[in-house]
């Protein structure tokens, strides 16, 4: 995981926001991590770079939210790596200060990009291909939705070399794959191939690699940005508060997590309720001739 180019020349992160084809007024932002000669592997530059730009969306949604702007433009976020890897994990030439990293200290925090993407009002999809070792593994798991295609491989190699996990890794694998799974992959350090990944649930699809595309981007970053279309066709709001009620009630028990959907609900629905829109947009969708009907 050596880096082997001088990259001064070149940002060590892309962002590209972009308007989605089928929803004009709707934008997905591109994150690409841009070290292809590294396998993308992350230097303590990057780290910083991919914690302000995950702060910087963060502070729009909460100052959208401030404003009550009910259709925030902002719809997904993707984030993907340039060239034949997504992540190989950490520049050993650069690596970014472990204590730093497993540090909850606000000053720390600030260069820690796990931080800022799991505080992330909108869905973030991750468009992996090749390498995703490590420490990319664990800024995979950071994103809601993950796409690969045939050449994605996931490995954990933290006890091949004696090195702890810090961006939630032995959390957050085995509550999306089991913990029997998850303890397989981190104590074998075994690679996990695309297929695997999708039968276990780590992956949600599989595109395939040699997939032809219109626009010059990769198969896996194309259904990335069609993802995000889909997601942008419904209510924004109530997609970024579906995606708390999600991850708030996934770190707590059922009976908790029901009592949060309930209180959450309540609070929409108390907003809602006084403009009316929501109800006459369901009424509108359960009159409409062209809605599938049941053939029962």
């Amino acid at each position: 995981n050596n880096s082997t180019k001088n990259e001064t020349t070149e940002p060590v992160v892309l962002t590209e926001r972009i308007a989605l084809p089928n929803n004009p007024d709707r934008t997905c932002i591109i994150i690409t991590l841009n070290r292809p000669d590294s396998l993308n592997c992350f230097s303590t530059a990057v780290c910083h770079d991919l914690a302000k730009i995950f702060q910087e969306i963060h502070d729009e949604l909460q100052n959208d939210a401030a404003k009550n702007n009910k259709q925030t433009n902002l719809a997904a976020v993707i984030l993907t790596g340039n060239g034949p890897a997504f992540c190989a994990g950490a520049d050993l030439t650069d690596p970014p200060n472990p204590l730093v990293q497993s540090s909850d200290l606000w000053e720390h925090l600030q260069c820690n990009p796990v931080h800022f993407m799991d505080r992330c009002g909108v869905p973030i999809i991750g468009a992996v291909h090749g390498y995703c070792i490590t420490g990319g593994f664990e800024l995979a798991l950071a994103c809601d939705i993950l796409v690969g295609d045939d050449s994605t491989k996931f490995k954990d190699t933290h006890v091949k070399f004696g090195l702890a996990p810090c961006w939630g890794l032995s959390q957050k694998l085995q509550r999306r794959v089991g913990p029997g799974r998850a303890k397989w992959i981190s104590f074998s350090a075994t690679t996990v191939r695309a297929q695997q990944a999708l039968d276990w649930g780590l992956l949600n699809e599989i595109v395939s690699a040699n997939e032809s595309t219109t626009n010059g981007n990769s198969a896996v970053l194309t259904r990335a940005v069609e993802m995000a279309d889909e997601i942008a066709k419904n209510d924004t709001v109530m997609v970024r508060r579906y995606k708390r009620a999600l991850v708030e009630g996934g770190e707590m028990d059922l009976m908790h997590g029901l009592q949060r959907e309930r209180e959450l609900g309540i609070s929409h629905y108390l907003e809602v309720m006084n403009d009316g829109s929501t109800f006459e947009g369901a009424k509108e969708f359960i009159t409409s001739d062209s809605r599938p009907r049941s053939r029962l």
